[in-house]
């Protein structure tokens, strides 16, 4: 007899299936997606290979037609003082003075859509850029006392991006109260069919 220890749940398609059911005088196909393999589950706040279980559940990643970015699971406030955020916030903050929406992901991720409204400023280069964020630069320091409010996103729950971005911003001397983070990102974004563009400089 199998053990419950035994029993996997996690059912990995190998080849693409067909299905041929009959119906009413026609057949219908029914075409099941390939799948990858289950990958370790990383948080990017837990620098080791935490095995994450339910019991004798082992819990893993799928890349699916959904689940399509790899990456590690960002923490909802990834740093202390930071505004966590849904798409509902981004909505009622577009147009509204004293406020940027930035993309911090890389220029080609942002070339290809973002979301409307949206400016680029890459995680790579935020730390050279907090002028485009209301801080001013002196004596080799920034000075954040009318830093506006940063609306801040990149691929979504797994992509590191943007919170290395407010990392270094936090560093420097932004004020965390300023930022608001939307982890849901583009996933989440395109996933609920909200606007798209492509990004503008």
């Amino acid at each position: 007899m199998i053990s419950h220890s035994k029993i996997i749940l996690t059912i990995i398609l190998s080849v693409f299936s067909v299905i041929v059911i009959a119906g009413d005088k026609k057949d219908k196909e029914v075409v099941v997606e390939k799948q990858s393999a289950p990958e370790t589950l990383h948080i990017m706040s837990q620098n080791d290979d935490k095995t994450f279980m339910a019991g004798d559940i082992k819990i893993t990643r799928v890349m699916t037609k959904c689940a399509k970015n790899k990456g590690w699971l960002q923490a909802l406030v990834p740093y202390e003082g930071i505004n966590p955020i849904t798409e509902i916030e981004i909505l009622n903050m577009i147009g509204k003075d004293g406020s940027l929406l930035v993309d911090m992901r890389t220029q080609e991720w942002f070339a290809e859509s973002t979301i409307p409204s949206a400016i680029n400023i890459p995680y790579t280069e935020v730390a050279d850029r907090m002028d485009e964020l209301g801080c001013t630069k002196s004596d080799n320091k920034w000075n954040c006392d009318n830093a506006k409010k940063v609306y801040a996103f990149c691929n979504g729950p797994v992509c590191p991006q943007s919170p290395m971005a407010m990392k270094a911003m936090i560093r420097d001397g932004f004020p965390s109260n300023k930022i608001y983070y939307y982890r849901g990102g583009m996933l989440d974004w395109s996933a609920l069919g909200l606007t798209t563009v492509e990004g503008d400089w």
